[in-house]
């Protein structure tokens, strides 16, 4: 019997260190479950959908995405403040886009926006064809760059103040 009590009374002493009231641990971080949710309603090709998988990281989709459809990826997240999707089409096509953003299987963010058709392609609006939903993703890592984008970063300072160069010209 007395033995019984000195291993009882020794896990005890081993044990008190790790669980003192009032200590936090790096367990006791809150994440969130993030889940996206996207629709495409209209004859659309080239969809490409960016979310945010993690605090770090971004991750794109290029589903197919048939009317009707709805393609939907999850994420965990510390702060859900930081959810965000960017949905996009390619140029010529015309299309309702939807999203939905859910923290804890709850909506908080949900958008709706159509995408109007256009003769030319909009080079100078990198935001036609798309949508942002919830916050940017600007920050975080595996953004895909379009051919000859630089990074945001590496942009280089335009001064609209002056006037342009001539162009050279050849001599005859």
């Amino acid at each position: 019997m007395r033995r019984a009590v000195t291993i009882g009374a020794t896990v005890a002493l081993v044990a008190a260190p790790f669980v003192t009231p009032g200590q936090a641990a790096a367990d006791d971080i809150v994440q969130h479950n993030i889940t996206y949710r996207a629709r495409i309603t209209g004859l659309a090709r080239g969809a490409l959908i960016g979310f945010r998988i993690s605090d770090t990281q971004v991750n794109n989709a290029n589903p197919t995405m048939l009317p009707g459809r709805t393609f939907e990826a999850t994420g965990i997240l510390t702060d859900p403040k930081e959810a965000g999707m960017r949905i996009s089409i390619q140029w010529p096509y015309s299309a309702n886009l939807h999203c939905e953003i859910l923290v804890d299987d709850e909506i908080t963010i949900q958008a709706d926006q159509f995408i109007a058709p256009r003769l030319t392609p909009a080079k100078d609006d990198p935001d036609y064809g798309a949508m942002n939903c919830g916050a940017p993703l600007s920050n975080a890592t595996g953004i895909p760059l379009a051919p000859g984008d630089l990074p945001l970063t590496d942009m280089p300072a335009m001064d609209f103040s002056a006037p342009a160069p001539e162009p050279a010209v050849a001599p005859n």
